[in-house]
């Protein structure tokens, strides 16, 4: 079949590509080719009591299908140029927020109004974070909640389907460029378009740099974000979240001058499994309604590792540290602070007896066997520099769940219409290495639909 538009993927990128394209040239025929399933169709099998840990099925339904890895994400959509990906590098400041701002306000007619714009300007906390070498960037954050993102999601899948084609549990094979144009090779056929848009996030890194090395796309390596996902009582950080929800706050060691982050905090939130290539790793999520709130706040804790000649492969790194999890935990581990810093694991009958009840069901273990010196003294060191602001965070019965790995995509060679050397190929969102976000993933998706637009 032949198409005008083709898009590889159905995360915040490709929806937002499609549904600009709808508004802008309607005539076009377009369609999109989703690796993971229809939304209605992605279910985790973890429920805690038939199926307590991952089971590796063939397409993970936390990471791929409609609304790509952020489907059931906590929602957040941070509206800055300070973190979240480099696309103001590449189409300038002003219209990455503007595009930014765009999305915001197509979340809130698809369902997301009446939930709350949060703001970093101008607190107090900047101020008190500062005195204790702390540094808090400058944001304006969405949060919609996963149960809100998930309804979003629902309305624009509504407003979609009978304007594009899409194509469900249709991994795309290969591109190919054949007589001038692209042949998108699947399972059950091929597929031509005049213009392609690539947005398979980051699960999707290995099929893309096949690609890219197929189509002899230029790409540079990028850095892998190593660490674990922090668990403690809601009222530890209750006087951030409250205000601001989403804090990223920044350390440099003092031993290695590496950098640390907080990174998707998650108040009254739950800590979950995530599958990404097969290997099991952590992740937090938070909900708008209160029914479904937690007693504990959750977020990462992150250093970024960048490597040089004559080593390239940073996510080889990274996932060499959580296969090395997985196979002394059989997935996730946990451990009390406490335990680390006396350097005994942490067993089931000491989680049992904490002041905090785990969100999540992981092993009983001992982190320092898994996370290199280097990062797990970082970790510690940032963990009393919070104990600081957020008085508590250093407490025995604080859990640590590892590993946590932000995978980034190498990033890709491409001009400030997010167009790839081969005319009419678009790389976007976090596949292409420049966006790690939903709200500069979506964005993305804007700007190539606008530019294609106008041709």
């Amino acid at each position: 079949m032949n198409y005008d538009v083709i898009i590889i993927g159905a995360g915040p990128g490709g929806i937002f590509s499609a549904y600009e394209l709808t508004l802008l040239k309607p005539d076009l025929k377009v369609a999109v080719f989703e690796a993971g399933h229809a939304l209605h169709k992605r279910h985790c099998p973890i429920d805690g009591e038939t199926v307590k840990s991952c089971i590796s099925c063939r397409s993970c339904s936390i990471m791929s299908g409609f609304g790509g890895a952020g489907a059931f994400s906590d929602g957040k959509y941070n509206i800055t140029n300070d973190f979240g990906g480099t696309l103001h590098e590449v189409i300038g400041k002003k219209r990455a927020l503007d595009l930014m701002h765009y999305v915001d306000q197509i979340n809130m007619r698809y369902g997301g109004e009446g939930t709350k714009l949060y703001s970093t300007a101008g607190t107090k906390f900047k101020k008190e974070c500062i005195q204790h070498d702390l540094h808090l960037l400058d944001a304006s954050v969405r949060h919609l909640g996963t149960d809100i993102n998930y309804v979003v999601l629902e309305n624009l899948y509504a407003y979609l389907q009978d304007k594009v084609d899409f194509y469900f549990d249709t991994p795309v094979e290969s591109v190919a460029i054949v007589d001038g144009v692209y042949e998108i090779v699947c399972k059950d056929g091929r597929y031509t378009c005049k213009q392609c848009i690539i947005s398979v996030g980051r699960s999707g890194s290995k099929w893309m740099e096949r690609v890219c090395k197929e189509l002899k796309i230029p790409t540079k390596s990028n850095r892998v974000d190593i660490g674990v996902r922090v668990e403690l009582p809601a009222e530890v950080f209750a006087h951030l979240t409250d205000e601001l929800y989403e804090s990223k706050i920044v350390y440099c060691t003092k031993g290695y001058g590496d950098r640390v982050r907080t990174f998707c905090m998650n108040p009254r939130g739950a800590v979950v499994n995530e599958n990404t290539n097969g290997i099991i790793t952590v992740n937090g999520h938070s909900y708008e309604d209160p029914a479904k709130q937690t007693e504990n706040t959750n977020f990462a804790l992150l250093v970024a590792k960048h490597f040089s000649e004559p080593f390239k492969d940073s996510n080889g790194y990274g996932e060499s540290i959580a296969r090395l999890s997985n196979m002394l935990g059989g997935g996730v581990i946990v451990q009390r602070f406490g335990d680390l810093i006396r350097g005994r694991r942490s067993n089931q009958n000491r989680i049992d007896e904490a002041f905090i009840t785990p969100t999540l069901k992981a092993t009983p273990g001992d982190l320092s066997l898994v996370l290199p010196k280097r990062i797990l003294d970082g970790i510690i060191e940032m963990i009393y520099a919070l104990d600081k602001v957020a008085p508590g965070t250093a407490n025995d019965d604080t859990l640590l769940y590892g590993v946590e790995v932000k995978f980034y995509n190498m990033e890709v060679e491409v001009s400030e219409d997010l167009e790839s050397c081969n005319k009419g190929l678009y790389i976007i969102g976090d596949g292409s290495g420049i966006t790690h976000s939903l709200s500069h993933a979506s964005a993305s998706g804007v700007h190539v639909a606008r530019k294609i637009a106008t041709q």
